[in-house]
């Protein structure tokens, strides 16, 4: 899955996490959707490493379901730097469902690109 197919799959994931749940999670419009997906995905490279690299104790006893924690506040953290009010979750427990929502989905977009090229 090339980086641009990801930021558009995040994108539409957020868009239709917000209709399906509309009091939970608040995206402004598509283009916020984008740009919340690209400042994740920076999020991603730059700080998610090293929480993950501090938190292995704890991901190693938990079996690596606290990776989801981390995830989701990587959803927080994009929330509050675009602002509540363009992108917000009601609730951190919401982050969580979003990011194990959106961890299933990616692997599934991945799966099936890989079997997409694997037949050539």
């Amino acid at each position: 899955m090339t980086y641009l197919q990801r930021l558009i799959a995040n994108a539409l994931i957020f868009i239709s996490l917000s209709v399906l749940f509309p009091n939970h999670i608040y995206v402004e419009s598509l283009v916020m959707a984008i740009v919340a997906s690209f400042v994740l995905s920076i999020l991603n490279t730059l700080v998610k490493p090293v929480l993950t690299l501090l938190s292995l104790p704890l991901n190693i006893l938990t079996f690596g379901l606290f990776s989801f924690v981390i995830s989701a506040g990587m959803l927080q953290l994009t929330s509050n730097l675009l602002g509540n009010y363009r992108f917000g979750f009601s609730s951190f427990t919401v982050s969580i469902l979003v990011a194990i929502v959106m961890a299933i989905i990616n692997a599934i977009v991945s799966e099936h690109n890989i079997d997409k090229y694997a037949d050539r």
